[in-house]
């Protein structure tokens, strides 16, 4: 393994930025300072103008694989992960067959040991009737990220709605709960009045079906099912402005039970853009109204909202392609989403502190990440090297295995230039380095 001094960048890390040295020993950062002249043999990489950053830990991704690799798989994701600045991923378990027990979220594990360019962890998965395996994963809480839960349609058997299995869930469960709320009741009910008075639904119709009503309903019970048996719960992809009632930012992150995030798509698109870009941004739950991503800019800004993720969701051309009812929900997004973050911190919208935070410093908090998420000291180097280089996403430089984005042809105002996971420089001006693979994450709860 190599080890590098980064020299002369700025440094964005806990909300301030400086001009500093990092020294890489190890795959772990040995040094921070004004100015490091390394006793030892190293790389030295000139980061004047450059701004080092650690690397986004993404909290939702669905990779794919096992089952559905015509679509993606954690080697191709996780190489477009790190070419977009993230170094760590959390994955969802719908995947084929879906995450049901211990042996095959093992599988995954083994898979992302030999596949993945970045770090990983993967959720367990829940249905109407495995509760004795969600609740063995608790022999696991300082080696898996969390439970999934689909409490709002999802594909296959994910879907846990029987009120009696959520109960066992929330009161047995160890590890952090994280869930998909939208009322299934809602939308079925949206959905069947639309089709009573259309011929044919369209994409603009998706914010109307899976409407704020479902959001906020679903979100409220799980919040009611965390407090009734103290469950720590992450509520995922908020879209709503009624939402944010339910969230609050008077403790540190730290000590809150319940917390929620953002995601990018839904701080970037609105419901105007069905008109240009059709089911390529169907998703679920749904982009909503100019109103709602305005309250999510400020739910994010002043700390209701914890977390920006991406849910990056691949599906195929040809899956979009098909009519609104049939074509698949989801966008990716894993490859570009801190690019776009960077495209608000260049317009004024947020800080790079900020994003920084929501990015990598509370992932890391929120989920008790051990010794990532931040550049300090004894911690894994999983860092980012940025610039303000402007970067043009076309169809030769996108690296998802569905071979599309939603912002192809789109202009960004910085480049990722470099990207170290574990101290290896997997990534570096367009070319990638896979001798070393990433790592399972750990986790610190007590």
């Amino acid at each position: 393994m190599s080890n590098y001094l980064i020299k002369n960048t700025t440094i964005v890390n806990e909300g301030r930025r400086f001009v500093g040295d990092v020294l890489i020993k190890n795959g772990r950062i040995e040094k921070i300072a004004n100015h490091i002249d390394a006793n030892f043999a190293v790389e030295e990489i000139d980061g004047t103008g450059q701004f080092l950053l650690p690397g986004a830990i993404d909290d939702q991704v669905h990779f794919r694989e096992p089952g559905l690799t015509h679509k993606a798989n954690i080697y191709t994701e996780a190489k477009a992960a790190v070419a977009g600045g993230t170094t760590s991923f959390m994955e969802m378990p719908n995947t084929n067959p879906p995450v049901f027990t211990q042996e095959l979220l093992e599988d995954k594990y083994q898979i992302a040991a030999s596949n993945a360019l970045a770090n990983y962890s993967f959720f367990m998965g829940t249905s109407q009737d495995n509760v004795e395996e969600i609740l063995k994963t608790n022999a696991k809480k300082n080696e898996v990220c969390g439970v999934k839960i689909f409490m709002g349609s999802s594909t296959g058997n994910l879907l846990v709605d029987n009120p009696i299995v959520l109960e066992r869930i929330f009161e047995g469960s160890e590890l952090l709960i994280a869930t998909h709320c939208e009322e299934e009741a809602i939308i079925k009910k949206n959905k069947a009045h639309l089709e009573a008075t259309k011929a044919i639904l369209e994409p603009s119709d998706h914010p109307i079906i899976r409407d704020v009503d479902a959001c906020f309903e679903s979100s409220f019970k799980a919040i009611q099912l965390a407090k009734k048996f103290d469950s720590r719960l992450h509520i995922l992809h908020i879209s709503t402005a009624k939402e944010l009632q339910l969230f609050s930012n008077l403790r540190p992150l730290a000590e809150k039970r319940i917390t929620a995030e953002v995601c990018v798509h839904h701080l970037h698109f609105t419901a105007d853009d069905y008109a240009a870009k059709g089911n390529l941004i169907k998703c679920n739950p749904a982009i909503k109204s100019a109103e709602n991503r305005t309250a999510l800019w400020e739910g994010l800004l002043n700390d209701q909202l914890d977390i920006i993720a991406t849910d990056h969701a691949p599906h195929t051309w040809a899956e979009k392609q098909e009519d609104y009812v049939h074509a698949h929900a989801g966008l990716p997004l894993v490859q570009h989403g801190m690019m776009l973050m960077l495209k608000y911190v260049h317009e004024g919208k947020l800080s790079m502190e900020k994003m920084v935070e929501k990015m990598s410093h509370a992932v890391a908090t929120c989920f008790q990440i051990k010794e990532r998420g931040f550049i300090r000291e004894g911690y894994y180097a999983d860092l980012v090297l940025v610039k303000a280089l402007p970067y043009t996403v076309t169809k030769e430089n996108i690296l998802y295995k569905c071979g599309w984005s939603p912002f192809e042809g789109t202009q960004f105002p910085y480049s990722i230039e470099s990207t170290f996971v574990n101290g290896h420089l997997v990534y570096h001006q367009g070319q990638f380095d896979e001798a070393q693979k990433g790592s399972r994450m750990q986790f610190t709860r007590s």
